[in-house]
């Protein structure tokens, strides 16, 4: 924003002023090193992890290791939410999210609305608009962290101990969801019952019949293992959506300007990597999910599509002009 910016401009006009100073510093800087803890949800199989030691791999070469990056898959440092809250605290530094930002940045809570994105062409357009542009500055605002770079997610489907094709099978489902308010409100419009809790509780809570669905993308699908727990995936497709690569803004800000830029670049190439191995993966893991016995269930999407009016009158004013602008660039 254009608040940073000049916050830049004013901490350069300083340097100017006392070149001693930034000479000293300057000094400091270079044999200093910075450590980037780097945390996530995703398993080692995932494409987010292999891009994650792609960023890593260049952030410490481009820095002749002045840069050291940790990474921690697979929620080994705690739920999505719980590395939020560390990267604010600063006993974390970067992380994959989104939806679950709009604890803090509430507006970001549209990017969940379902049948929002048509494809993936549609997504690059809305990410690389105006509407990106809006969504990185309130992150950056709201709860402190500076978008590095988007990765595509794969569409999100259901997958149930029961067979679905229409809303009016949901009726007697029991879903888990994220704890995002979009989400709750989607499947109780879609006619389930919809109940917030961690990613990592859902395979018990199946086994022990609290739940009896859940609905995420592939990846997901395939590292926790839920095609021996649920036998159908329906193929809503009912959110096209991406995710950010985040890094405290206090951590970036402290890094000297010729580490940030490697930083960045790291994030730039890190992206362009993931968006390769991405498009593979996506046709993998369906052929690995149906070997490992999982039935894909065609559902009739217009149904499900005509009951997100309800959805999307749930949003407040500023999600609705945000949603607006990315349905237009459809």
């Amino acid at each position: 924003g254009s608040g940073t910016k000049q916050a830049e401009t004013q901490a350069s006009g300083t340097k100017t002023q006392q070149p001693a100073a930034e000479a000293t510093s300057g000094q400091a800087a270079e044999g200093e090193s910075y450590e980037l803890v780097f945390a996530h949800i995703a398993d080692e199989n995932n494409s987010w992890h292999k891009a994650a030691l792609k960023f890593k791999e260049i952030a410490e070469a481009d820095s002749d290791g002045r840069i050291q990056v940790s990474i921690y898959p697979n929620n080994s440092l705690g739920s999505e939410s719980e590395v939020l809250e560390m990267i604010q605290t600063g006993t974390c530094d970067i992380t994959i999210t989104a939806d679950s930002l709009s604890t803090w940045a509430p507006d970001i809570g549209f990017m969940g609305t379902p049948y929002m994105i048509a494809d993936y062409d549609h997504l690059e357009k809305v990410v690389n608009s105006e509407v990106g542009e809006t969504i990185e500055k309130e992150i950056r605002e709201k709860a402190g962290m500076r978008c590095l770079t988007w990765l595509a997610r794969g569409p999100r489907y259901l997958t149930s101990t029961k067979r679905v094709t229409t809303p009016a099978d949901l009726s007697d489902v029991v879903i888990r969801v994220p704890d995002v308010p979009m989400y709750v409100k989607t499947w109780e419009g879609f006619g389930a019952k919809p109940v917030p809790m961690a990613l990592s509780e859902v395979f018990t809570s199946v086994q022990q019949g609290t739940i009896n669905a859940q609905e995420n993308p592939l990846a997901l699908i395939k590292s926790n293992g839920f095609a021996e727990v649920f036998p159908y995936c329906m193929e809503t497709e009912h959110v096209r959506g991406w995710i950010y690569v985040v890094i405290g803004e206090n951590k970036y800000q402290s890094l000297p300007d010729d580490l940030k830029q490697v930083v960045d670049k790291a994030a730039a190439e890190m992206q362009t990597y993931e968006r390769e191995i991405f498009y593979q993966d996506e046709k993998q893991l369906r052929a690995d999910l149906e070997a490992a016995g999982m039935e894909f269930v065609p559902v009739e999407k217009e149904q499900f599509e005509a009951l997100t009016e309800d959805v999307v009158s749930l949003l407040t004013d500023s999600q609705r002009e945000l949603y607006d602008k990315a349905v237009a660039l459809k």
